[in-house]
């Protein structure tokens, strides 16, 4: 797939979660008005998308092959949705002063700038349990397996503790593995959920799908070696982000054990080793091929 079309198939994705994110959340009675709109501050705020994205290209790559897909793709896209509502609570706690304290986001204030702290955490919380009620909603037979799944991703073992990891080594001893353990449960787990949910949607069977979670991990580990790079070589304009941060608290990352330059090389490595899994695990097509193009684009980036 050339670069112009992955650009055009991935604009027009986007713009279909956009407006179903705001559906689903103006379709929710009862949210207090500004509780409602700290929520939409955040969650409509723009941003890559790659986790509904994600969701949503794996269904497409596998559903074709698979013997009954669990559900349809407008199921799909509510789940899709909810991944995302799940990754931007994710975002406004990490930004809070108790956390790593960011007043930009998305390019724009962070929640509790606009907002205040006590409303930010209230709307990552209303985010995450509205995420999970979609879940439970849109997706049929496969509610139970899927609700465990993200579950499972985002909690105090995935990237709840990845979070909790990434506190406590701040200003400590930097080992490989300890990065190791702090990028997998703050990233890589939930973009392994996003691409695990599509596959488990599309009625895939369990060794299908365990591929693709093998694939995904590395994947996640190159978008956020990526990341890592990005925050010492790229502007806060171009990030959306401050600029510099990890290096100021002390965090934990590749760049920071081994340099700018060894720490490119290893996403590269990852990421490289992911699409040669992922293309293993998929079925010849064009849906395929679209998936393999995304996926090379998590860690092939300038923001």
């Amino acid at each position: 797939m050339t670069a112009p079309d992955l650009e055009r198939e991935l604009a027009a994705e986007r713009r279909r979660v956009e407006k179903e994110l705001r559906a689903l959340l103006r379709r929710e009675k009862g949210i207090p008005r500004r509780l409602r709109e700290a929520m939409g501050h955040s969650l409509l705020a723009g941003g890559k998308r790659l986790r509904p994205v994600l969701v949503l290209w794996t269904w497409d790559a596998l559903s074709g092959s698979a013997a009954d897909a669990a559900v349809d793709r407008a199921d799909v896209l509510t789940a899709a949705c909810a991944l995302e509502m799940l990754h931007t609570y994710s975002l406004i706690h990490d930004d809070l002063p108790a956390m790593d304290d960011d007043d930009l986001r998305r390019g724009q204030p962070t929640c509790h700038v606009v907002f205040d702290e006590a409303t930010a955490i209230l709307a990552g919380d209303g985010l995450q349990a509205l995420a999970f009620a979609l879940l439970a909603r849109c997706s049929g037979p496969s509610a139970g397996p899927l609700v465990a799944l993200v579950a499972d991703a985002v909690g105090p073992a995935g990237m709840v503790g990845g979070q909790q990891d990434d506190l406590d080594a701040e200003g400590g001893a930097v080992t490989a593995a300890l990065v190791r353990r702090i990028h997998t449960g703050k990233t890589a787990r939930l973009l392994m959920a996003a691409m695990a949910a599509g596959a488990l949607l599309a009625g895939a069977d369990g060794g299908q799908r365990e591929a693709i979670v093998v694939a995904a991990r590395d994947l996640g580990l190159a978008f956020q070696g990526a990341d890592d790079v990005l925050d010492v070589t790229a502007s806060a304009a171009a990030l959306g982000k401050t600029a510099g941060k990890d290096a100021a608290a002390g965090k934990a990352t590749w760049v920071e054990l081994e340099g700018v330059a060894k720490a490119a090389a290893r996403t590269k490595r990852l990421g490289r080793r992911g699409l040669r899994n992922l293309a293993a695990a998929l079925p010849d097509g064009p849906a395929a091929e679209r998936l393999l193009a995304l996926s090379g684009r998590l860690w092939q980036r300038d923001r």
